[in-house]
């Protein structure tokens, strides 16, 4: 059986054509705005799905590559269903008078959080105006005079009991410096000291001994004094109780009245109002200049005390139309669950419950919060605290250095809040499965994943779809509409990205690009419609920007600096191609690959794998190509030979194995001693068994050897050997197309190493006969013949060796 040998392919083959006709509209401007996804089917059922499972963990990632409209997809429909739910309640963080380093926080209905805070602002100022007037009234300072009168009498009649008795017993009560003094008189003088020393003895012993029982009696009414102070300092505090509820009670009432429906404000204005009466005189103004101690001494820092009487409202809902979706952009841990700010005083850092910021989480609480994944990771204890937060179900502020012990300065604790979200994380694939398989809480917190497809089939649907996204995005910035021509360019760009003439790239921000700037080119014509013309000028002017490094290794090929042949036949030599990608930009460029073979053990020998340039999978292919020699070529007798592949001029490291096909027919060239086309230029993989198989960037791997042979001038016999199975991914630039339809330039192709190898040396490759046995002349036979010659060679040479090593040993 006969190889059929490839024909060069068609025109329409080399490039899929959306035909201007085929779309039913003039201009994008008659079609209607459309916000609906076109092919990332499987990615919506799963938002939709993670958006109605209320359960624990149902939280999502949406993977995929950027570009695809992940996020806006995401909050897209977000946005709708949060639209249908309702307005979660408001937040608030208050003083917690039993424990004031636990802030207290409560839950107020939506819209309620601000007009609470305005009305403890309110009832502060009018305390401030209450209370000091209250204690200004004549009535309190009558009845705190009365008081003190009551305890004034108290003490003087006390004393003068005591000082009549000691008149009676000619005894004398005098106020000394240092307090209260028994002392002897006659006649009502007090005796000196030495006076009372002249005194008859018995005299002085009666004075002595009524001076000590009266000195008893004064004792025990001095013990007295600090009882009856207390019980008219209590008095007094009952009096000033009295005066802050009369004060206050109406205000107090006003406020339980509005909020009479929420049981935590009440219990929280009671606490108030009891704070507010054991602390009264931070309301009032320092009056050290009153004597009489009018009113209740102000503490001292009491502005700084009324700040626990304020409300912090961390969350406000006021304005929201439905559940809140939140993006955030910098998710650093304060950033996601808040922090406690501190203030400088006296040198030392301190806070209270006025300086506890809320995170997103808080925003987001009973709704969405969408992150970038990847930006989330690079924050330190981000991750670990939204994990905890999302197992807790709730959050709890606390800083980094609080958590692990370096924070020195005064903080404070505050209540946790109960946490109600759906967390969607926004990431790369590799990311999402890394999480997945090093992360054991990952999986149980995010169960559902979207999977953004980075293609779509290439249907009328589909077209439409693009058609009607252009149209929307020309709208929404103003740009010009494009014509029929021109979405059937951009549809055509479109396969082109995705390598492949059946689908159709879904990198929207990429596509959007492009008609951007088709409208830049259209706008430096004067032209109202973008046309094909245009498109394919944004296309051509965004190559031009990114291509130095192309046109530069293009040169050194046309000038011999690195030599590569596209005329002459040689053994053993192949043009392969590889791609470079710089960035977003790839290009073909052609590889010069030699193989020389010689008498050995059956070793192929990779020279980039032994300098270490080669990678696995290069390495990997080589040895499938020599496992293609062996079951081929190896069933009668082992492999004799050593044979060596190498990249020439080749300095930096090869992967892949879109060579491998390449380096077999160098290998068979050398063994057959048959020279190959250098106007060809080869890629594709090889099996084991000699098919060829895709690889991928075949488009420009084409068209980097086309350059280069426009570059030399177009003969009719240039071309490349492509695999079969990448025929459906050709969309080749049209002027490599034009040339393929003038007969200038071919794309050959290959299904298998055989058909390959008879375009290139022009000889048959040959069948194996019902004996096992290839024609004569052809390249199978020469190999075989060739690896023949090099086992009997070799067993030759080991059967002299064995023989001359015997006769050595006689001879001894």
């Amino acid at each position: 059986m006969t190889q059929t040998l490839p024909q060069p392919l068609a025109p329409h083959q080399l490039y899929r054509v959306c035909d201007p006709d085929s779309l039913s509209f003039t201009t994008t401007a008659e079609l209607a705005d459309s916000d609906a996804p076109i092919g990332q089917d499987r990615a919506v059922e799963a938002i939709r799905f993670a958006i109605g499972m209320r359960h624990r963990g149902f939280n999502l990632f949406a993977l995929g590559p950027e570009g695809t409209g992940r996020r806006s997809l995401v909050m897209q429909y977000l946005t709708q269903a949060a639209a249908r739910q309702p307005v979660p309640d408001d937040w608030v963080y208050v003083h917690d008078f039993g424990d004031g380093h636990r802030p207290r926080v409560l839950r107020l209905p939506a819209g309620r959080a601000q007009p609470f805070k305005k009305d403890m602002e309110w009832l502060v100022e009018e305390l401030a105006a209450a209370l000091p007037a209250g204690f200004e009234a004549e009535e309190y300072r009558a009845k705190k005079q009365v008081l003190e009168q009551e305890f004034k009498e108290r003490q003087e009649e006390a004393f003068g009991t005591v000082g009549t008795e000691a008149s009676e017993k000619g005894v004398a009560l005098i106020r000394t410096p240092v307090g209260l003094a028994l002392a002897p008189t006659r006649d009502g003088e007090v005796l000196s000291p030495d006076e009372f020393k002249q005194l008859p003895e018995e005299e002085q012993a009666r004075f002595k001994a009524e001076m000590e029982a009266l000195q008893e009696k004064l004792e025990t009414t001095i013990k007295q004094v600090p009882y009856w102070e207390r019980e008219a300092r209590s008095k007094l505090r009952e009096l000033e109780q009295e005066v802050v509820a009369f004060a206050i009670s109406h205000l107090m009432d006003e406020l339980k009245d509005r909020y009479a429906d929420l049981p935590e404000v009440l219990e929280y204005l009671e606490a108030v109002a009891e704070d507010i009466a054991d602390n009264v005189g931070d309301f009032l103004e320092s009056d050290d200049e009153d004597e009489d101690h009018s009113k209740p001494r102000r503490r001292p820092g009491g502005e700084g005390a009324i700040r626990r009487y304020r409300v912090n409202v961390l969350v406000n809902n006021a304005d929201q139309g439905g559940a809140p979706v939140i993006y955030e952009d910098h998710p650093t841990q304060p950033n996601l669950i808040g922090r406690v700010e501190h203030f400088a005083h006296y040198g030392t850092l301190i806070t209270d419950f006025n300086l506890i910021k809320g995170g997103s989480l808080h925003r987001a609480n009973g709704g969405y919060l969408v992150l970038d994944a990847h930006k989330l990771l690079m924050n330190p204890f981000a991750w670990e605290d939204l994990k905890r937060a999302l197992k807790a179900r709730e959050v709890r502020i606390e800083s980094p250095g609080q958590s692990t012990g370096l924070m020195s300065t005064v903080s404070i604790e505050p209540q946790p809040i109960p946490l109600d979200v759906k967390v969607v994380l926004i990431g790369d694939p590799m990311l999402y499965y890394l999480l997945s398989h090093h992360d054991p809480e990952f999986a149980e917190l995010f169960k559902v994943s979207a999977d953004f497809d980075w293609r779509m089939d290439r249907d009328e649907t589909a077209v439409m779809g693009l058609a009607r996204s252009v149209a929307t995005l020309t709208r929404k910035e103003g740009l010009r509409p494009l014509d029929r021509s021109g979405v059937a360019r951009v549809v055509e760009h479109a396969s082109r990205q995705v390598e492949d003439s059946e689908k159709l790239s879904t990198h929207m921000a990429s596509l959007a690009d492009l008609v951007r700037e088709s409208d830049y080119w259209a706008g430096r014509t004067g032209a109202a419609v973008v046309t094909a013309a245009h498109v394919q000028q944004a296309i051509d002017a965004s190559t031009y920007r990114q291509d130095r490094v192309r046109e530069h290794v293009q040169e050194e090929i046309r000038r011999g600096i690195v030599h590569i042949d596209t005329e002459s036949a040689v053994v053993g030599q192949i043009n392969g191609l590889a791609v470079l990608e710089l960035g977003r930009f790839s290009f073909g460029r052609p590889s010069r690959i030699t193989a020389r073979v010689a008498l050995g053990k059956g070793d192929v020998v990779d020279i980039e794998r032994e300098v270490d340039l080669g990678g696995p999978l290069h390495g990997k292919g080589v040895l499938i190509l020599t496992s293609f020699l062996a079951g081929r070529f190896g069933q009668n007798w082992p492999l004799s030979l050593e044979a060596r592949l190498v990249f020439e001029q080749s300095y930096g490291g090869v992967d892949g194995d879109s060579a491998s096909s390449t380096e077999l027919y160098a290998l068979l060239s050398a063994l057959a001693d048959l020279p190959i086309r250098q106007s060809l230029a080869v890629t594709g993989s090889v099996d084991q068994n000699g098919t060829v198989q895709a690889i991928g960037g075949v488009n420009e791997k084409i068209e980097g050897f086309f350059d280069l042979c426009a570059a030399r001038g177009l003969t009719g016999s240039q071309g490349v050997l492509i695999p079969a199975t990448n025929v459906a991914h050709l969309m080749l630039r049209h002027d490599v197309v034009e040339a393929c339809r003038q007969g200038r330039f071919a794309v050959y192709p290959v299904h298998t190493v055989d058909q390959g190898i008879e375009l290139l040396t022009g000889t048959p490759a040959g069948q194996r006969d019902e004996r096992g046995e290839y024609p004569a002349g052809s390249v199978n036979r020469r190999v075989q013949a060739r690896l023949a010659t090099f086992h009997r060679r070799l067993d030759l040479a080991q059967s002299g060796a064995l023989s001359g090593g015997r006769e050595t040993r006689g001879g001894r």
